[in-house]
């Protein structure tokens, strides 16, 4: 990839008049864009900007919270085509040792591994999933405050299925392996250019009560999904994956976490320790030793300190 992000500034021009017509800047304006394999990428055109209005984010958290079976968010086309098409042409360039093949009675797929070096549209994707600003409209969507991406990508990263896969009905897991974090939501984009229904392999959302699928989503180029992850979230790909030239079923996918200590103030733990503090502070510091905590925080709200 090459990325050009500096400022070039002309050679100063020293000891001369500035020119009549000084509107002219002497600056070189910086690219927008980023090039990939001499494709070129907008950067402000990565994602569609739309999402951040906020009467649009507003209405997308209705529709994730009236979607059935459980709530989730189908979006389309929310990510340049040109960067998507790059990523999945990335899927072909990851090496055997980049993945890892899932075989069970419940499920047959290909996975990147943990912390896979990705390709530059893979990572780039990535870094934009995982940037601070996309995990706040996240947030604002689901109204889980505190988002926490996972940059190994543990569960998620490159997904493909190929043909006589099936993923059984389940519900993701709770927890981060790893890290013992909440999981909160999983973020899937597909990469399946003319998808047809009749290959199967859509994505089932099913209401558990009932035993049935309610909804299906084709896995087509550009689509979007943000499911949130909870004790009705059940989905899976029953029906066979059958392409006629043999292509595979291809996805990029990413999962949010939250700590059990988001939000929650835990006095000292959460400033910085000084070496030399000032007695004043020394003696606040030994008060709250022996005071309870109730007395404390009942003390700091009515001094407003």
């Amino acid at each position: 990839m090459s990325a050009l992000l500096s400022f070039p500034i002309e050679p100063p021009v020293r000891e001369q008049p500035v020119p009549a017509d000084s509107s002219r800047s002497p600056f070189k304006t910086p690219p927008d864009f980023l090039s990939i394999r001499g494709v070129r990428l907008p950067i402000d055109e990565l994602v569609d900007k739309s999402l951040f209005v906020p009467e649009y984010r507003q209405r997308l958290r209705h529709r994730l919270l009236d979607a059935s079976p459980f709530p989730h968010l189908v979006l389309e086309g929310i990510f340049h085509p040109a960067l998507l098409e790059l990523v999945a042409e990335e899927f072909d360039m990851l090496p055997a040792s980049g993945w890892a093949e899932v075989r069970s009675k419940y499920e047959s797929t290909r996975r990147s591994v943990l912390g896979v070096s990705l390709g530059p549209a893979t990572q780039l994707y990535f870094n934009i999933v995982n940037s601070g600003w996309f995990t706040e409209w996240l947030s604002c969507v689901t109204d889980v405050p505190y988002l926490l991406p996972d940059p190994k990508l543990f569960g998620g990263g490159l997904h493909e299925s190929r043909n006589g896969a099936t993923f059984a009905v389940h519900r993701d897991f709770n927890r981060h392996r790893h890290l013992g974090l909440k999981n909160e939501m999983v973020f899937i984009t597909y990469l399946n250019k003319g998808w047809d229904p009749e290959w199967g392999s859509a994505l089932e959302l099913w209401d558990k009560k009932v035993n049935h699928c309610v909804t299906s989503i084709q896995p087509e180029f550009g689509r979007t999904i943000l499911m949130p992850h909870g004790p009705a979230s059940y989905h899976g790909h029953t029906k066979p994956l059958q392409t006629p030239d043999g292509r595979p079923r291809r996805s990029v996918a990413a999962y949010y976490y939250t700590s059990p200590l988001a939000g929650k103030q835990h006095g000292d733990e959460s400033a910085s320790v000084f070496m030399r503090p000032a007695r004043v502070d020394q003696v606040k510091t030994f008060a709250r030793m022996i005071v309870p905590p109730v007395i404390w925080a009942l003390g700091r709200r009515i001094t407003g300190r």
